[in-house]
């Protein structure tokens, strides 16, 4: 929307893979990066090593691999998501439905992290939907236009040209958009992801430490990015 739009049509799909293809490759190199900087610091001097015992080679049993794929792949990963989305769920209603004076609980919540947000080149809005997008990540938008619109319920725009005018006209730019882009890439993992790294680990510390690596990066990034395009003027 912001980058590609305008574009003319022949070259539209091109440019959106190399931008899509430059996200990508960032968070392999983020990845290499941070990897190497915990093996110098907190976990420096831990042997790592991966043992795997190959079972005996058998006959596939059709039926039988399906029903253990949905027992103990699909339906687990669902009950766990379903555990922290339904509450999660209410917290939303909650803080879009309860007013405080003349303005709900979600918008009271944006102004106060309004100024964090503008440090970091986003703003309240898209902070407060990351944290109430814990469950998962796919709702982070929706809350955003939720947000904007004064809506009481979460809602999703499919005309990308309606979408962005209506963030253009709550203040985005390129900046917002590219900040929003990397904070959306580094930042902390959604609750299902958490609750699978603390049931492998058996260890709040790894789990908190899981939590809080991408999204001090991810701050950092944006912070530095902001400053920078603010300092040369670019907005």
């Amino acid at each position: 929307m912001f980058f590609v739009g305008s574009v003319s049509s022949p070259l539209q799909s091109l440019a959106s893979t190399l931008l899509l293809t430059c996200v990508i490759v960032l968070g392999v190199l983020m990845t290499f990066l941070v990897s190497r900087l915990l093996s110098k610091t907190i976990l420096k001097g831990i042997p790592s090593s991966f043992t795997l015992e190959l079972p005996p080679y058998r006959k596939p049993q059709i039926g039988k691999v399906i029903v253990r794929s949905i027992f103990d792949r699909t339906l687990f990963v669902l009950g766990r998501a379903i555990a922290v989305a339904a509450p999660a769920g209410l917290i939303i209603w909650l803080f879009a439905n309860i007013t405080l004076g003349d303005a709900s609980l979600l918008t009271h919540c944006s102004s106060f992290l309004d100024p964090l947000g503008k440090l970091l080149g986003m703003d309240g809005v898209i902070l407060l939907a990351f944290i109430l997008g814990f469950p998962a990540n796919e709702i982070v938008i929706p809350i955003v236009i939720m947000s904007y619109l004064c809506t009481d319920s979460i809602l999703e725009i499919n005309d990308l040209a309606q979408l962005r005018q209506l963030l253009v006209d709550n203040g985005w730019t390129w900046l917002t958009a590219i900040c929003t882009m990397l904070f959306s890439l580094m930042h902390w993992p959604c609750s299902t992801t958490c609750l699978t790294i603390h049931k492998e680990t058996q260890s709040l510390k790894w789990t908190a430490v899981s939590f809080a690596v991408p999204t001090v990066i991810g701050m950092i990034l944006c912070f530095v990015l902001a400053s920078a395009v603010r300092l040369l003027g670019l907005v």
